[in-house]
């Protein structure tokens, strides 16, 4: 069985590995058919992902095919389609036993904590497998992407037609804006780089998008009748950017973190108070989450063909992974074909 293991800070290695071993009940054995690279990946690979040790099987994002199933109460069977929810929960800590199961306390993350789906097959719990009989393997390894802006719309009961603002038009602050626009939200999307801001117009039709500069608040309160947005989302994970984004923010506002920074910022105090600033962090997805994800994306709500930029073969991926961290390669999501 084919794998690329990430030996250490960029390099790959490719080798042939044993099958998975007979499964248990409550566990199937999937065949991967494609694998979404994840900024998570990349930074594993520049040697800049936290909480990572190496050797390891990168992959999370991923459409797969069931191959064997056991007993289980989900009504799974072989040659099912699914997208997978990535999070290995514990089920016992507070979190967990409180219904939050993507901030569980001991959390596996595949491809991080564990080894993930950089591999022909592997072993994963039933309950962590999502069916669909129309969406194809793209379209599957793109759900756990846009269920992270799910589970942020969902944290900051994002009403229609309530302005929002998204910082950050990388896949988490697209994923943002497609699941706030399909719940009847009007986006604002922010960045500093004008294609990507392009990219937001084509592809979700955003028509509100605004350069991160000088003159970005002045922008803003122009383009929403003289106000700023109950809403901001980041999705950047930096710090400059993060402190910003209180200021984008109307009073009463929810400000939510999605992109994760590695350190410490701070925020003024009067004027987050003088708000009454509702502050939020979200992290992860949950399974509703990413089946109302499913749901939008099987009835063409959300759209992510264009979000493919760039495509490659298993045998070619350790070869053209160092390009895409490259900012003029314009990779928005790289996607890797195993079959």
């Amino acid at each position: 069985m084919k794998s690329i293991i990430l030996d250490e800070p960029g390099a790959f290695r490719a080798c042939e590995c044993d099958a998975p071993a007979s499964i248990q009940p409550g566990e199937a054995r999937v065949r991967v058919h494609r694998l979404g690279v994840c900024g998570t990946d990349l930074h594993a690979y520049r040697g800049k992902q936290p909480f990572f040790e190496y050797p390891r099987i990168l992959g999370h994002e991923l459409g797969v095919e069931i191959l064997e199933v056991g007993e289980n109460d989900f009504d799974l069977k072989p040659g099912d389609r699914c997208a997978i929810e990535p999070y290995l929960n514990c089920g016992g800590c507070i979190a967990c036993r409180r219904g939050k199961p993507n901030c569980c306390a001991n959390m596996k993350v595949l491809g991080v904590h564990v080894d993930g789906g950089m591999r022909e097959q592997f072993v994963v719990p039933v309950e962590k497998l999502h069916v669909s009989k129309t969406l194809s393997f793209d379209q599957l390894s793109l759900v756990e992407t846009i269920g992270i802006g799910a589970h942020a719309v969902n944290r900051a009961r994002v009403q229609p037609g309530e302005t929002v603002m998204v910082i950050g038009c990388g896949p988490i602050g697209l994923g943002t804006m497609a699941m706030a626009k399909a719940e009847g939200a009007d986006v604002i999307a922010l960045d500093m780089n004008p294609s990507r801001l392009e990219f937001c117009q084509a592809t979700l039709g955003i028509e509100h998008t605004i350069k991160a500069d000088e003159n970005a608040a002045e922008e803003i309160t122009k383009r929403n009748f003289g106000e700023f947005p109950t809403v901001v989302f980041d999705c950047t994970g930096n710090k400059d950017s993060m402190r910003q984004a209180l200021h984008y923010l109307s009073h009463g506002g929810r400000l939510v973190y999605v992109g994760l920074f590695i350190g410490d910022f701070s925020l003024p105090d009067p004027e987050f108070h003088k708000r009454e600033t509702t502050l939020l962090s979200s992290r992860n997805a949950t399974s509703e989450d990413m089946q109302r994800v499913m749901r939008y994306m099987e009835a063409g709500t959300i759209d992510v063909k264009p979000w493919i930029t760039h495509r490659v073969t298993a045998d070619a991926m350790p070869g053209e992974f160092e390009s895409w961290l490259q900012p003029d390669a314009g990779v928005v999501k790289a996607v890797v074909e195993w079959s």
